[in-house]
């Protein structure tokens, strides 16, 4: 039997944390003086940290921390906010289990900085389902790039076209497919992005989701 995957992407796939990352991106460069507007944070959010501290000062140098000491003072922050804001995705800890009940291995592939993966994957309960994690931090490049996807897909021991991932951004989407994955776009009910780039959307952790994921599997197995 062909052994499967299912990789998901974390922020917005696992953990509501879009909200979480603006927060602590405003806080912690508006103590630092810099007047963070929402398009420049549109701007950001799909960049990872250390791309954001160096986008900010760029855009407005500030004295006496240096730029790793500013990045995790941001990434605490998320953390701490993941702790305790009520930011997970519906269904997400009941649809992995039910993918491991029908033997599919499962990854984790995020541009976010490695150390804030134990605290979402402690909120949700799922650490023990996941089989292999990731983040692009250990890369070159981050998503777009491919390379965190073919990692972690080595990881798993899993070849790519066997791999589903499950993604809600346009540049996670075309990692996934550079890397010949079969992407799969989580909606969450959002109407803004463009999820053309897709093989197939569902749109909320349930039922109909496990459907889909198991019985395209089956077909890409065949």
């Amino acid at each position: 039997m062909t052994q499967k995957a299912v990789i998901f992407d974390m922020d917005g796939v696992l953990v509501d944390s879009e909200k979480l990352w603006k927060q602590a991106e405003k806080e912690i460069f508006s103590s630092l003086g810099i007047n963070v507007t929402d398009e420049d944070s549109e701007v950001t959010k799909s960049m990872t940290t250390t791309e954001v501290s160096e986008f900010w000062f760029n855009k407005s140098p500030w004295q006496n921390k240096n730029l790793d000491v500013v990045e995790q003072m941001v990434i605490s922050r998320v953390m701490e906010l993941i702790t305790t804001e009520d930011c997970k995705i519906n269904g997400v800890k009941e649809f992995i289990e039910k993918l491991k009940s029908n033997n599919y291995k499962i990854g984790l592939a995020t541009n976010s900085p490695y150390k804030i993966i134990p605290t979402v994957l402690e909120k949700l309960e799922v650490t023990g389902l996941f089989d292999a994690v990731s983040s692009a931090e250990f890369e070159e490049k981050g998503k777009p790039d491919p390379a965190i996807y073919i990692n972690t897909a080595a990881k798993l021991n899993v070849a790519a076209k066997n791999c589903l991932v499950i993604e809600d951004s346009h540049s996670g989407m075309i990692a996934a497919k550079k890397a010949g994955m079969t992407v799969i776009a989580f909606t969450n009910g959002n109407p803004l992005i463009n999820f053309d780039i897709a093989d197939f959307t569902i749109n909320q952790f349930d039922d109909v989701a496990i459907n889909k994921v198991t019985s395209y599997g089956l077909i890409c197995s065949k």
